[in-house]
């Protein structure tokens, strides 16, 4: 039998050198043993030797999400507050880690900066998961030496950020979750209700009323076709989804008519106030250019009609406007931000008093889905009694009309 063929790993180390300087590498080797073995050979005192992580993205585990990105940024800023080294910093924030996900993302994070690129370099390696936004504030912060103060602003534009979002998710669930669960009752009962009636109908030879025979219609409708139904909701479903993804124009359309809808438009609105003045808070504050933090608000601003706002206004200050005057042009910005605004500029305070504008219109937003909340709950079983009551209204018709006659 032939002799089996072993397979070298690569593996990671790190090590003091006979001057006593530490370096780090990858190598390959049969195991962890014989790797130390050729270490200490070439003249290394190896004081950490493991397997290299698989590439980004190949690894199981839990998807990476921004709340993620935003815990992860807290933990870093926490630790090079308190004086821990960048690399010590990345390993400790791996190790406490259960998505495998996400720590093989910190450890090639790790492995890049050990080899000597910049921290803006590497997190520009994945787009993915590190904005422009947050690699232009934290080269900002590598370039003034003040990198743990532009981390602690990151982490919080980035935790202000994602409950924000989480608060506008909450507000869109509720309507579609009415919607979902009316269509669910609605097809129990017109499946499995309705048919039994049915037989007893058909025993009165008469003519059965109006609305009694449109659902009786549409029960035997929605029986045949079930199937064909339910693929076509799910097409649907994956078709708007995808044109929304894929076309700029039909996201922009749909974004627009979000504005309009009522409560849940004016929360949009809100949350996209807040986010513009969120995000140019925390640009202004790190040393970035006006102009040049309208673009990164630009991107974060989460809606077409306040995109559009940013990029007016960046030209408008670029010939010379001020930027409370600026943003009073787009006819988008409501008066109160405006003015706050104008007294953060003549004061010499417009980041702080950006900052209380993205708080004040975060917990509008917040009270908003609160009464919303509260709203949608009568508003289910006001629908889900229409919609139930019809259909047993339409149900027990021929029998009234039968009694009547009798």
């Amino acid at each position: 039998m032939a002799e089996k063929v072993r397979k070298t790993t690569t593996f990671l180390w790190e090590g003091k050198d006979q001057m006593g300087r530490i370096s780090s590498g990858e190598m390959k080797s049969f195991s962890i043993a014989l790797a130390k073995a050729e270490l200490r050979k070439q003249g290394i005192n190896p004081t950490r030797v493991r397997k290299k992580g698989i590439s980004v993205g190949q690894v199981g585990g839990k998807k990476i999400k921004p709340m993620d990105i935003a815990l992860f940024t807290r933990q870093l800023a926490t630790m090079t507050k308190a004086g821990v080294p960048m690399i010590q910093a990345l390993d400790i924030a791996a190790e406490g880690l259960d998505n495998l996900a996400l720590k093989n993302l910190i450890i090639h994070i790790r492995n890049d900066i050990a080899g000597g690129t910049t921290i803006c370099e590497t997190l520009r390696k994945y787009p993915k998961y590190f904005d422009d936004l947050y690699c232009n504030l934290v080269n900002a912060g590598e370039q003034s030496g003040a990198l743990e103060t532009l981390l602690d602003r990151i982490a919080t534009y980035k935790e202000k950020t994602e409950a924000l979002k989480a608060k506008i998710k909450k507000a869109m669930n509720y309507p579609i979750a009415v919607i979902i669960i009316a269509l669910i009752v609605s097809a129990i009962l017109l499946v499995k209700v309705v048919p039994q009636f049915q037989e007893v109908f058909a025993g009165f030879g008469a003519e059965l009323p109006a609305f009694t025979q449109m659902v009786v219609n549409l029960s035997e409708l929605l029986q045949e076709y079930y199937l064909v139904v339910i693929i076509g909701i799910i097409v649907a479903g994956y078709v708007i989804r995808k044109v929304l993804e894929t076309s700029e124009a039909a996201r922009n359309r749909f974004e627009r008519l979000l504005l309009k809808l009522p409560v849940v438009g004016q929360i949009i609105e809100k949350s996209s106030i807040a986010r513009f003045a969120r995000t140019l808070s925390t640009t202004f504050a790190a040393g970035v250019p006006l102009v040049d933090a309208l673009d990164s608000v630009a991107g974060a601003s989460g809606n077409v009609v306040y995109r559009e706002a940013s990029i007016s206004i960046k030209e408008g200050i670029s010939t010379g406007q001020q930027l409370h005057f600026a943003m009073r042009n787009t006819n988008v910005f409501p008066s109160m931000s405006v003015q706050m605004v104008a007294i953060g500029e003549e004061s010499g305070a417009l980041d702080e008093m950006l900052s209380k504008v993205a708080t004040l219109y975060e917990d509008e937003v917040d009270n908003m889905v609160d009464s919303l909340t509260s709203l949608m709950e009568p508003l289910i079983m006001a629908v889900l009694g229409v919609l139930v009551g019809g259909l047993i209204i339409a149900m027990y018709l021929p029998i009234f009309q039968l009694g009547s006659v009798v």
